[in-house]
């Protein structure tokens, strides 16, 4: 400290401030004054001032594994939880980090909570992110089966689909098909209609469980029609006679 940091201090002493130091003073020299007086190095842009802050290396533990990093040492914790991402490949936002046995904040200083080069951490995973992941998880599997049975459902919904649209060819040519035919179908569409109907409504697949619910519908209401006009319909017959060879041509053996 220079002799005029000096004669300050021995002017506060001296019944002056409590301090004996004035901000426009104390901005130069990039000290700050405590409220009890205390003369100290102002933490900030100007707190190493011509060269960089030391480097030190910590050792975390993360289960079984033991990671050293290097890091600054008026880095935050915050700032080692991205360092660690990268070695533990776990979330920065799903870390928990303690030190002496107390978890620390993201916007805590290393150096402030007394860590130091070739001091131990341990980090876990935040209970809180695994509670959310389990969530999550489950939602995403009800969500995964409630397509699959929809995706189900379409597929045969599909098959049937087809099916309505052969009859429909057939009667518009003007040939009759077997009315249990028909009543099948529509029974058969119904059990996909009772399917719908049973698999949850959830986000999107809210639309797709509508959309095949439309089409069952559609498909039902086109076979009415068709058996409508199937009745009306005169059943035709062919019948194909069996033809029969002519009777081979006896020779007769005569005797005297």
């Amino acid at each position: 400290m220079d002799r005029s940091v000096e004669r300050r201090r021995r002017s506060g002493s001296d019944g002056g401030s409590s301090s004996g130091w004035t901000e426009e003073e104390t901005d130069g020299f990039g000290w700050e004054v405590r409220p009890s007086g205390l003369l100290v190095q102002r933490r900030g842009e100007g707190s190493f001032a011509g060269a960089a802050p030391p480097t030190i290396r910590v050792t975390v533990s993360y289960g079984a594994a033991r990671h050293e990093v290097s890091v600054s040492s008026i880095a935050t914790f915050g700032d080692l939880k991205k360092l660690l991402a990268v070695k533990t490949a776990l979330d920065s936002a799903d870390q928990c980090l303690k030190y002496k046995g107390k978890e620390r904040g993201n916007k805590e200083f290393l150096d402030k909570c007394g860590v130091k080069n070739k001091s131990k951490l341990v980090l876990i995973e935040d209970p809180t992110s695994l509670e959310k992941r389990y969530i999550e998880m489950k939602k995403n599997a009800r969500m995964q089966n409630i397509q699959r049975a929809i995706s189900d459902v379409s597929f045969e919904v599909d098959r049937l689909a087809d099916q309505v649209t052969s009859i429909e060819k057939s009667i518009s040519k003007g040939n009759k098909v077997a009315e249990v035919q028909i009543t099948t179908l529509i029974e058969l569409l119904m059990i996909q209609a009772v399917k719908l109907e049973s698999i949850p409504s959830d986000g999107d697949t809210s639309s797709q469980k509508n959309l095949q619910g439309k089409r069952v519908q559609k498909c039902v209401e086109s076979l009415d029609v068709l058996k409508i006009s199937n009745c009306r319909l005169r059943s035709v017959v062919t019948t194909k006679w069996e033809t029969f060879d002519p009777p081979a041509t006896t020779n007769w053996e005569l005797f005297d």
